[in-house]
């Protein structure tokens, strides 16, 4: 059961990835730099070592990512007044705008996943992956990331 259960999960993440990025194509966003947003939006004015950390990617990559991001227009970097190495990053109003549209995306895309689920089932559903990432993350020593 376990190879079942590790690769059903990990399959089934694989495929509602490559089914975000389909469904994103067209408005010119990748689903990493959709996830950048989505932190940022939780926790504007975290610097990029942070990001990096809740991402767990490295800081190279994130500095990347925000360069991109920065190009753009959809993230600004700020000095941050209590280091001067340092950068805060914050949205911009066009990736405000943005996020809206891609909400409804997400939403309709999780409405297709979850297609033919009662609504009972999808609770239960729900909590049991809650319950799993608790139990992950306790074995880990980490935080969850909500997207």
């Amino acid at each position: 059961m376990s190879e079942s259960l590790g690769f059903l999960l990990s399959d089934s993440a694989r495929l509602l990835r490559r089914e975000f990025d389909a469904r994103v194509r067209t408005l010119g966003i990748t689903r990493p730099q959709w996830r950048v947003l989505l932190v940022l939006k939780r926790g504007e004015g975290i610097n990029q070592g942070e990001l990096a950390d809740t991402l767990e990617v490295e800081a190279i990559t994130v500095g990347r990512m925000v360069d991109r991001l920065q190009d753009a227009g959809l993230v600004e970097r700020r000095a941050d007044p209590n280091d001067r190495r340092a950068w805060r990053l914050f949205l911009s109003q066009r990736s405000r705008t943005l996020i809206e549209e891609l909400r409804p995306v997400s939403e309709r895309m999780i409405e297709d996943t979850l297609e033919g689920f009662t609504p009972t089932e999808r609770e239960t559903f729900v909590n049991y992956l809650e319950r799993v990432r608790a139990n992950l993350l306790r074995q880990t020593g980490q935080e969850a990331v909500n997207g």
